[in-house]
C-alpha cells in the first residue's frame, strides 16, 4: 500500500505543477471560454485544465503499471476521449462529433471486455442481456460522460462531484477486493484534487470538455468494473453514487419535454443555476451540491449493506428526497410543486 500512497502523492503534486503550465498553453493556443448569457463567469477564462488532470493520471499509471486485462482498453479509450475534449475546447465541435468521440471511446472499452452481460434477480434466476449488453454498456458510458459534462457549470463543481463519486467507487472496489478499480479511481481523484487548487472559486482555469469528458468517462467505466455481473439491487448502487449528475440530467430532459424544446437546447435551469437564483453565493452553491453528492454516496454505502427490504426503504427515501429538492429549487419549473402542495394542504 505504501507504493499506492506515494503514487497518489506524486499525482497530486504533478497536477499542482502542471496546471499553471497548461493554463499558459491554453491561453497561447486560444483555448479560452468566453462569457455569454448561459454562463456564470464574466471574463475570458482559459480552459483545457482537464489536460493537467489527464497528464497527472498518466504519470500515476506509468508508476503503478497496472497488470489487468482492462488496463489497455481503458487507456486507449481515454486517449480518444481526451482528443475529443481537446478539439472541442479548441474549435467547439458540433454535438454530433462530440457524441461520435464518446461512442468510439465506449466501443473500445466494450470490445476490451468491460460490459454488463447479466444480472442476478433478487428471488433467484438471472437476466442475460446477450447482444444487448453491448449497446446498454455503450449507452451507460456515454450517458454518464455527458451527465458530468452537464454539471460543469460552476468553479470546482464537476471536479468536486466527480472526486466524491470516484472516492465512493474506489471504496466499494476496495471492499470487493478489486485493487485495479480502486487504484485507478484514486489516481484520478489525486490528480483532480490537485487541479481543484486552481479551479475552486474563484477559478483561475476551467477543466473544459477535456476534463469533464475524461472524468465522466472514467467514472462510467470504473463503476462498471465494480458492479458488473451482479444482482439487480447492486446494479442500482452506481446510479445512487452518481445521483447528482444523473438526476440533474434527467430533470433537464423532463424540463425540455415539458417546455417543448429540443433535448440539446441549452438553458440556465440546471441545479446550480436554480440554487444561485434562490440567493446562494457561487461558493455556497458548490458546497451545497458537494454535500448532496456526499449524501448520495453515503446512501449508496447504506444501500449496499441493506437487506432487500432495507434497500427498498432506502431507495424510497432517496426518491422522496430528490423530489423535495426538485420542488424546492424549481428544477423542473417554478410551478411544479405537487408534493409540497399536498403536504401544505393536509
Amino acid at each position: 500500500m505504501v507504493d499506492v500512497y506515494v503514487t497518489l502523492a506524486i499525482c497530486f503534486v504533478a497536477s499542482i505543477v502542471l496546471t499553471p503550465l497548461v493554463k499558459r498553453f491554453a491561453i497561447k493556443i486560444g483555448a479560452t471560454d468566453k462569457p455569454n448569457q448561459r454562463k456564470v463567469h464574466q471574463k475570458i477564462m482559459p480552459r483545457l485544465g482537464g489536460l493537467a488532470i489527464y497528464l497527472s493520471f498518466i504519470i500515476g499509471v506509468l508508476i503503478v503499471k497496472p497488470e489487468d486485462v482492462y488496463a489497455a482498453p481503458i487507456l486507449i479509450g481515454s486517449v480518444i476521449i481526451i482528443i475529443t475534449g481537446f478539439l472541442d475546447d479548441m474549435i467547439e465541435l458540433s454535438a454530433k462529433w462530440k457524441l461520435l468521440g464518446q461512442i468510439a471511446a465506449a466501443v473500445v472499452v466494450v470490445l476490451g471486455g468491460v460490459r454488463v452481460d447479466f444480472i442476478n434477480l433478487p428471488f433467484g434466476g438471472e437476466i442475460q442481456f446477450g447482444f444487448m449488453s453491448i449497446p446498454l454498456t455503450i449507452f451507460w458510458i456515454v450517458a454518464i460522460t455527458n451527465a458530468i459534462n452537464l454539471i460543469d457549470g460552476l468553479d470546482g463543481l464537476a471536479a468536486g462531484v466527480s472526486s466524491i463519486a470516484l472516492i465512493t467507487i474506489s471504496g466499494m472496489a476496495f471492499l470487493k477486493g478489486d485493487v485495479f478499480a480502486m487504484t485507478m479511481g484514486l489516481i484520478v481523484v489525486a490528480s483532480t484534487i490537485g487541479f481543484l487548487f486552481y479551479n475552486f472559486h474563484p477559478a483561475k482555469i476551467f477543466m473544459g470538455d477535456t476534463g469533464a469528458l475524461f472524468l465522466g468517462y472514467m467514472i462510467a467505466v470504473l463503476s462498471l468494473l465494480g458492479f458488473k455481473n451482479v444482482t439487480a439491487i447492486s446494479l442500482i448502487i452506481p446510479v445512487i453514487i452518481l445521483g447528482v449528475p444523473i438526476s440533474d440530467t434527467l430533470f433537464a430532459i423532463i424540463r425540455r419535454i415539458v417546455n417543448k424544446k429540443p433535448l440539446s437546447a441549452p438553458d440556465k435551469s440546471h441545479l446550480h443555476h436554480c440554487l444561485l437564483r434562490l440567493g446562494f453565493s457561487h461558493r455556497q452553491t458548490v458546497l451545497l451540491i458537494y454535500a448532496m453528492a456526499a449524501m448520495f454516496s453515503l446512501a449508496a454505502f447504506i444501500f449496499s449493506m441493506s437487506t432487500m427490504w432495507g434497500a427498498v426503504i432506502v431507495g424510497f427515501l432517496i426518491l422522496f428526497a430528490i423530489e423535495i429538492v426538485v420542488e424546492l429549487t424549481g428544477l423542473v419549473g417554478k410551478n411544479y410543486k405537487p408534493l409540497l402542495k399536498m403536504i401544505r394542504n393536509r
